[in-house]
């Protein structure tokens, strides 16, 4: 494919993704995950996907003022909306591709049948912060998300693998992260151990996993606490360091999750 036509088939690819709600877009070559391997190759894509070429990565953001109601069914509502609406925007970018004659497919934003999955094995097939890092649109923070210059961790993701052939996107140069520590703090599970010299924490993922698993049960999952504390981004500048007021984030908590209530004036008369 000639250079004029690989540029043109991204921008195509971007509008249609930008047109269906997109904040993020960028395009890894698979060739990045060998460059530098962050994981074994069984998770490559082009060991999966033998013909995969690219790997074209969305995302969406989450928006502060609910996010920071977590736990909350608010924020439930809305990383559930934001998923859905990522695999539907992928599963469309994929057709449309399918329908131009290449081969592609997404993988869903979140891959697992039930959380307690993720308590036996806390890992997935394919890692779409990886996949984000690959693509140019962050880097990786203390708190193991993708960082992006303008929403900070709160952006989902998705992936969409194709062996089309489109110009890949720069990789960032320059961590995002600050090495505040206010993911490391916030944490309810103590999760995160800052490791000298180096930006991502050692982080235990299988408490990280039952603290999900708690919250599912009480229907406010998921936690969030990590990515909503984050300082980096130019959303926080839109919406201010606090975007909800702690009496508003006791009353969102308040409603709408088994037992939330009891939970929570229990949390306020013990401190």
């Amino acid at each position: 494919m000639a250079r004029t036509e690989r540029a043109k088939l991204k921008e195509k690819l971007k509008r249609k993704a930008s047109a269906l709600g997109v904040h993020v877009f960028g395009v890894a070559p698979v060739e990045r995950w060998e460059q530098d391997p962050h994981q074994p190759e069984e998770f490559w894509p082009q060991h999966i996907w033998p013909w995969s070429r690219n790997v074209i990565v969305m995302g969406m953001q989450l928006f502060p003022s609910m996010l920071e109601t977590t736990p909350s069914v608010v924020y439930s509502e809305l990383y559930n909306t934001t998923n859905q609406l990522l695999d539907h925007t992928a599963y469309r970018l994929a057709a449309f591709l399918n329908e131009e004659g290449y081969r592609a497919h997404f993988f869903p934003r979140d891959c697992y049948g039930d959380i307690s999955a993720l308590v036996k094995r806390p890992e997935a097939a394919f890692s779409h912060v990886l996949a984000g890092l690959y693509a140019g649109l962050g880097t990786i923070g203390m708190n193991h998300t993708l960082l992006t210059p303008k929403y900070g961790s709160r952006v989902r993701l998705v992936s969409v693998i194709t062996d089309a052939d489109l110009p890949p996107d720069k990789l960032m140069a320059q961590d995002v992260c600050i090495g505040c520590q206010a993911c490391v703090r916030a944490c309810p599970m103590q999760v995160f151990t800052p490791v000298e010299g180096q930006i991502v924490a050692q982080m235990d993922k299988h408490k990280c996993a039952l603290c999900h698993q708690k919250l599912k049960h009480e229907f406010h999952y998921p936690c969030g606490r990590c990515i909503a504390v984050c300082p980096v981004g130019l959303d926080k500048k839109k919406y201010g360091k606090e975007a909800i007021s702690p009496g508003g984030k006791l009353h969102c908590q308040d409603f709408g999750a088994a037992d939330a209530g009891e939970i929570l004036r229990d949390r306020h008369l013990n401190g």
